[in-house]
């Protein structure tokens, strides 16, 4: 039973994640009949710490000895965590943790320091999309999953940005004390009750990437030609190869094939039209290779759980859906 909680402070905290699990599990709902958790924020690195905001400080009188008793131990995010070196106290404090049967909930980049304690060794997690890469190489034996909102390995919980932690904190709630209580604490907060994890996460646009320049040049075509079909063969004589060597040599340098490298950047310039331009979905769909609503439709849903006009309706209201 989720009873005892502790959030881990580290220097540089950022103070909207670290908020996310205070709001969570630290606020006292007793007159409203929800489950009041034994909450503490533990500092691993001395009584007052810095965090990401200028100027402002966080102090707390509890230590590393406070983990010991969690049920949960959070990890927010912070300036530098996905290049600086942990308190061995801390790291641990979480492998004793995850083996006496208690767990671990990271936010955005917090899951560097549960990778530092070698907790995601084998197991899928997730990131906020601007560390995935990141994460990736320095803990090849994670399973990154670059583009959901959060990851349920049960004792390891990983979540993306900001308010992906909300959601990765309310699924825990919804997981132990049921859906009542977690969609009347997401009532209080005034956000979505429920978004399933596998939700992906909003994504800008990446510039094709390649390890060299076998496929560089055919993979800048590409993107400069999405409206249009083209085939392995035709790409293929772009780079004066074969068609098997070609595939084989794209699957080396960008890690997917080319019918779903493409399929993916012509989602992600439907995304751009959407939030950007006022064009109907009938001309996105066209503009990006995709030639129907109804198609274009089919993929959105499939790649990123949600329509195209939801979408729009996201980043720039009602109105413009």
């Amino acid at each position: 039973m989720l009873k005892n909680v502790a959030a881990v402070l580290l220097d540089g905290v950022h103070p909207f994640e670290l908020g996310v699990v205070c709001e969570v599990f630290g606020i006292d709902r007793r007159d409203e009949g929800l489950p009041t958790y034994d909450f503490a924020v533990v500092s691993a690195e001395g009584p007052a710490l810095s965090t990401h905001v200028a100027g402002l400080t966080v102090a707390t009188p509890y230590g590393p000895e406070r983990l010991d008793e969690a049920d949960l131990i959070a990890v927010p995010a912070g300036n530098e965590y996905v290049r600086r070196e942990y308190p061995p106290a801390l790291l641990d404090a979480l492998v004793r943790a995850v083996e006496r049967g208690a767990r671990v909930l990271s936010v955005c980049s917090g899951v560097f320091v549960l990778g530092a304690a070698g907790l995601l060794d084998g197991r899928r997690c997730a990131v906020h999309w601007h560390h995935a890469d990141e994460l990736a190489r320095r803990y090849p034996q994670a399973l990154v999953e670059p583009d959901v909102l959060y990851v349920d390995e049960d004792p390891v919980i990983t979540s993306a940005g900001t308010a992906a932690g909300i959601d990765a904190c309310l699924h825990l709630v919804r997981k132990e004390q049921g859906p009542e209580v977690a969609n009347r604490i997401a009532r209080r907060m005034v956000v979505p009750p429920h978004r399933d994890g596998g939700q992906a996460q909003y994504i800008e646009r990446p510039l094709p990437r390649s390890s060299c320049d076998t496929v560089g040049e055919v993979l800048a075509w590409m993107e400069q030609h999405l409206d249009q079909e083209v085939t392995v063969e035709q790409l293929a004589a772009r780079a004066h190869m074969s068609p098997r060597t070609f595939a084989r040599r794209f699957q080396q340098e960008t890690g997917t094939t080319p019918y779903r490298w493409i399929l993916r950047q012509r989602v992600l310039l439907a995304q751009e039209l959407l939030e950007a331009t006022d064009e109907t979905v009938d001309a996105i769909a066209w503009r990006t290779g995709f030639g129907t609503a109804a198609a274009l439709r089919h993929q959105f849903v499939r790649v990123l759980g949600t329509t195209p006009q939801n979408y729009r309706r996201t980043f720039r209201g009602p109105q413009a859906a």
